[in-house]
Protein backbone atom coordinates (compact mmCIF):
# COMPACT_ATOMS: atom_id res chain seq x y z
CA UNK A 1 0.00 0.00 0.00
CA UNK A 2 1.46 3.23 -1.02
CA UNK A 3 1.59 6.51 1.25
CA UNK A 4 -1.62 8.38 -0.61
CA UNK A 5 -3.17 4.81 -0.15
CA UNK A 6 -2.60 4.37 3.08
CA UNK A 7 -3.56 8.31 4.03
CA UNK A 8 -6.87 7.47 2.09
CA UNK A 9 -7.49 3.82 4.09
CA UNK A 10 -7.09 6.01 7.20
CA UNK A 11 -9.70 8.99 6.29
CA UNK A 12 -12.45 6.20 5.22
CA UNK A 13 -12.07 4.07 8.37
CA UNK A 14 -12.20 6.89 10.62
CA UNK A 15 -15.65 7.77 8.20
CA UNK A 16 -16.78 4.23 9.07
CA UNK A 17 -15.71 3.92 12.74
CA UNK A 18 -17.12 6.84 13.49
CA UNK A 19 -20.85 4.96 13.01
CA UNK A 20 -19.59 2.02 15.05
CA UNK A 21 -16.89 2.91 17.47
CA UNK A 22 -17.02 6.36 18.64
CA UNK A 23 -13.30 5.82 20.57
CA UNK A 24 -11.81 4.20 17.52
CA UNK A 25 -12.74 6.96 15.21
CA UNK A 26 -11.32 9.70 18.05
CA UNK A 27 -7.56 7.55 17.72
CA UNK A 28 -8.20 7.48 14.15
CA UNK A 29 -8.98 10.85 13.83
CA UNK A 30 -5.76 11.68 15.65
CA UNK A 31 -3.40 9.39 13.69
CA UNK A 32 -4.87 11.02 10.67
CA UNK A 33 -4.42 14.72 11.90
CA UNK A 34 -0.46 12.99 12.89
CA UNK A 35 0.01 12.45 9.17
CA UNK A 36 -2.35 14.45 7.36
CA UNK A 37 0.26 17.13 6.16
CA UNK A 38 3.07 14.86 5.47
CA UNK A 39 3.61 14.67 1.80
CA UNK A 40 3.28 10.91 0.57
CA UNK A 41 6.97 11.30 -0.37
CA UNK A 42 8.10 12.25 3.03
CA UNK A 43 5.83 9.72 4.70
CA UNK A 44 7.44 6.71 2.21
CA UNK A 45 10.96 8.01 3.65
CA UNK A 46 9.46 7.20 7.50
CA UNK A 47 9.51 3.26 6.97
CA UNK A 48 8.30 2.95 10.89
CA UNK A 49 5.92 5.10 10.59
CA UNK A 50 4.17 3.51 7.72
CA UNK A 51 4.59 0.11 9.29
CA UNK A 52 2.87 1.54 12.52
CA UNK A 53 -0.04 2.87 10.01
CA UNK A 54 -0.20 -0.42 8.00
CA UNK A 55 -0.85 -2.14 11.26
CA UNK A 56 -3.66 0.46 12.78
CA UNK A 57 -5.06 -0.40 9.43
CA UNK A 58 -5.09 -3.91 9.79
CA UNK A 59 -6.31 -4.01 13.28
CA UNK A 60 -9.00 -1.40 12.64
CA UNK A 61 -10.33 -2.96 9.62
CA UNK A 62 -10.53 -6.43 11.82
CA UNK A 63 -11.86 -4.18 15.01
CA UNK A 64 -14.71 -2.80 13.02
CA UNK A 65 -15.54 -6.35 11.42
CA UNK A 66 -16.28 -7.68 14.23
CA UNK A 67 -18.13 -4.79 16.17
CA UNK A 68 -20.30 -4.71 13.39
CA UNK A 69 -21.74 -8.34 14.21
CA UNK A 70 -24.18 -9.49 16.12
CA UNK A 71 -22.89 -10.46 19.21
CA UNK A 72 -23.35 -14.54 18.74
CA UNK A 73 -21.77 -13.76 15.69
CA UNK A 74 -18.87 -11.23 17.03
CA UNK A 75 -18.57 -15.21 19.46
CA UNK A 76 -18.12 -16.80 16.76
CA UNK A 77 -15.35 -14.92 15.38
CA UNK A 78 -13.39 -14.51 17.89
CA UNK A 79 -13.62 -18.60 18.42
CA UNK A 80 -11.99 -19.12 15.10
CA UNK A 81 -8.97 -16.45 16.34
CA UNK A 82 -5.78 -17.71 17.33
CA UNK A 83 -5.26 -17.33 21.28
CA UNK A 84 -3.24 -14.50 21.06
CA UNK A 85 -5.11 -13.12 18.03
CA UNK A 86 -8.03 -13.50 20.48
CA UNK A 87 -6.27 -11.62 23.78
CA UNK A 88 -5.60 -8.96 20.89
CA UNK A 89 -8.25 -8.24 19.40
CA UNK A 90 -10.47 -9.17 22.42
CA UNK A 91 -8.23 -7.25 25.25
CA UNK A 92 -5.54 -5.19 24.24
CA UNK A 93 -6.57 -3.49 21.18
CA UNK A 94 -9.64 -2.78 22.62
CA UNK A 95 -8.20 -1.37 25.78
CA UNK A 96 -6.41 0.74 23.68
CA UNK A 97 -8.95 2.33 22.00
CA UNK A 98 -10.84 2.88 24.78
CA UNK A 99 -7.71 3.91 27.76
CA UNK A 100 -6.13 6.70 28.12
CA UNK A 101 -2.29 6.33 26.39
CA UNK A 102 -0.17 8.87 28.44
CA UNK A 103 2.95 7.36 26.00
CA UNK A 104 0.70 8.22 22.62
CA UNK A 105 1.60 11.41 22.31
CA UNK A 106 6.06 10.80 22.93
CA UNK A 107 6.16 7.70 20.36
CA UNK A 108 4.52 9.15 18.31
CA UNK A 109 7.08 12.50 18.20
CA UNK A 110 10.11 9.67 18.17
CA UNK A 111 8.66 7.36 15.44
CA UNK A 112 8.13 10.71 12.89
CA UNK A 113 11.71 12.20 13.90
CA UNK A 114 13.31 8.66 13.36
CA UNK A 115 14.40 8.42 17.12
CA UNK A 116 12.53 5.06 17.50
CA UNK A 117 15.59 2.78 18.00
CA UNK A 118 14.81 -0.92 17.86
CA UNK A 119 18.00 -2.13 19.37
CA UNK A 120 17.32 -5.44 20.27
CA UNK A 121 15.15 -6.17 17.07
CA UNK A 122 17.48 -9.23 15.92
CA UNK A 123 17.38 -11.10 19.38
CA UNK A 124 13.62 -10.06 19.26
CA UNK A 125 13.80 -11.99 15.77
CA UNK A 126 15.61 -14.73 17.03
CA UNK A 127 13.34 -15.62 20.30
CA UNK A 128 10.23 -15.34 17.75
CA UNK A 129 11.69 -17.95 15.18
CA UNK A 130 12.58 -20.15 17.65
CA UNK A 131 9.39 -20.18 19.65
CA UNK A 132 7.80 -21.07 16.47
CA UNK A 133 10.04 -23.56 15.88
CA UNK A 134 8.79 -25.25 19.52
CA UNK A 135 5.26 -25.06 18.16
CA UNK A 136 4.28 -21.69 19.97
CA UNK A 137 3.41 -18.95 18.22
CA UNK A 138 3.74 -15.03 18.90
CA UNK A 139 2.45 -11.70 18.53
CA UNK A 140 4.24 -8.12 17.74
CA UNK A 141 2.25 -4.90 17.18
CA UNK A 142 3.62 -1.15 17.82
CA UNK A 143 1.11 -0.44 20.24
CA UNK A 144 2.04 -3.18 22.77
CA UNK A 145 5.61 -2.40 22.42
CA UNK A 146 6.05 1.28 22.88
CA UNK A 147 2.65 2.21 25.12
CA UNK A 148 2.63 -1.40 26.97
CA UNK A 149 6.30 -2.64 27.12
CA UNK A 150 5.49 -5.75 25.24
CA UNK A 151 7.96 -6.90 22.84
CA UNK A 152 6.24 -10.03 22.16
CA UNK A 153 3.46 -11.83 23.35
CA UNK A 154 3.83 -15.53 23.51
CA UNK A 155 1.81 -18.60 23.43
CA UNK A 156 2.27 -22.58 23.42
CA UNK A 157 -0.95 -23.62 25.08
CA UNK A 158 -3.02 -21.25 24.98
CA UNK A 159 -1.74 -18.63 27.30
CA UNK A 160 -0.70 -15.74 26.03
CA UNK A 161 2.17 -14.00 27.81
CA UNK A 162 3.55 -10.89 27.54
CA UNK A 163 7.52 -10.21 27.22
CA UNK A 164 9.67 -7.55 27.55
CA UNK A 165 13.56 -7.82 26.35
CA UNK A 166 16.58 -5.76 27.41
CA UNK A 167 20.35 -5.94 27.40
CA UNK A 168 20.45 -2.61 30.08
CA UNK A 169 23.31 -2.78 32.76
CA UNK A 170 22.22 -4.37 36.03
CA UNK A 171 22.43 -1.23 37.61
CA UNK A 172 19.99 0.42 35.00
CA UNK A 173 17.60 -3.09 35.23
CA UNK A 174 15.59 -2.80 38.11
CA UNK A 175 14.87 0.91 37.58
CA UNK A 176 13.61 -0.96 33.85
CA UNK A 177 12.12 -3.56 35.74
CA UNK A 178 9.81 -1.40 38.24
CA UNK A 179 8.74 0.79 34.91
CA UNK A 180 7.80 -2.38 32.67
CA UNK A 181 6.01 -3.65 36.10
CA UNK A 182 3.81 -0.38 36.51
CA UNK A 183 2.74 -0.07 32.80
CA UNK A 184 1.38 -3.51 32.67
CA UNK A 185 -0.49 -3.13 35.85
CA UNK A 186 -1.74 0.44 34.34
CA UNK A 187 -3.13 -1.72 30.95
CA UNK A 188 -4.10 -4.35 33.35
CA UNK A 189 -2.19 -6.77 31.87
CA UNK A 190 -2.66 -9.73 34.49
CA UNK A 191 1.14 -11.43 33.98
CA UNK A 192 3.96 -10.46 32.59
CA UNK A 193 7.94 -11.75 31.76
CA UNK A 194 10.69 -9.33 32.12
CA UNK A 195 13.62 -11.04 30.03
CA UNK A 196 17.18 -9.20 30.82
CA UNK A 197 19.97 -11.40 28.37
CA UNK A 198 23.66 -11.00 28.07
CA UNK A 199 24.45 -10.72 24.41
CA UNK A 200 28.35 -12.00 25.43
CA UNK A 201 26.42 -15.66 26.69
CA UNK A 202 26.03 -18.01 23.25
CA UNK A 203 23.29 -19.57 24.54
CA UNK A 204 20.79 -16.86 25.81
CA UNK A 205 18.36 -16.90 22.69
CA UNK A 206 17.55 -20.83 23.32
CA UNK A 207 17.13 -19.88 27.25
CA UNK A 208 14.97 -17.03 27.08
CA UNK A 209 12.37 -18.86 24.87
CA UNK A 210 12.83 -21.98 27.53
CA UNK A 211 11.58 -19.37 29.92
CA UNK A 212 9.37 -17.73 27.77
CA UNK A 213 7.53 -20.93 26.52
CA UNK A 214 7.85 -22.24 30.28
CA UNK A 215 6.00 -19.15 31.84
CA UNK A 216 3.41 -19.05 29.08
CA UNK A 217 1.79 -21.98 30.20
CA UNK A 218 2.54 -21.86 33.79
CA UNK A 219 3.03 -18.60 35.11
CA UNK A 220 0.21 -17.44 37.47
CA UNK A 221 -2.29 -14.57 37.37
CA UNK A 222 -1.20 -11.37 39.01
CA UNK A 223 2.69 -12.24 38.49
CA UNK A 224 5.63 -10.09 36.59
CA UNK A 225 8.89 -12.06 36.69
CA UNK A 226 12.23 -10.93 35.82
CA UNK A 227 14.17 -13.04 34.61
CA UNK A 228 18.05 -12.55 33.97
Amino acid sequence: MQAQEIKDKLNSLTLQASSVDHNLARRLDEINRWVKNIKPGSLTAKPFVIAFLLEVITDSTIWLIIKSLPSEEQKAKFELMTPIERYWYGYLFPRWINASDSKFYIWKQKLMAGEFNQVDNDIIRSIAEDIVQREGSFWQRYIADLSMATDLIVSRNNQPLCIQVTSVSEELNHQKYEAWQNTLRSWEIERGLFLSYNPKDANFVNQLVNVALYNSDYLSGGKYLKFS
